[in-house]
């Protein structure tokens, strides 16, 4: 199955996110992997997704800036890779 860089880094590195319930039953989550990647929900539903999408803005502003993006399970986004751009073709689901 062909799997695009962006989407396989995230994935990956989602899989080392770790998660902890404070007292108000309110969640924070984070990847150590991504230094600074950290967030907040009400649910461990919500911190998910808002996990996600800090460490999706992490990327890119590290890559905007030049920052070293740590290669998680062989996904090295600092190749130059230019993972903004759209890809060349669509899968067929997709149309």
């Amino acid at each position: 199955m062909l799997k695009y860089i962006f989407t396989g880094y995230i994935e990956s590195a989602l899989s080392y996110a770790e998660y902890d319930k404070f007292e108000d039953g309110t969640f924070s989550g984070r990847i150590a992997l991504c230094k600074g990647v950290i967030a907040f929900g009400k649910t461990l539903k919500e911190c998910e997704e808002e996990l996600q999408s800090t460490l999706e803005d992490w990327i890119l502003v590290g890559l905007k800036l030049g920052h070293h993006i740590p290669i998680i399970e062989g996904y090295d986004l600092n190749k130059g890779y230019d993972v903004i751009k759209e890809p060349a073709h669509e899968p067929m689901a997709a149309v």
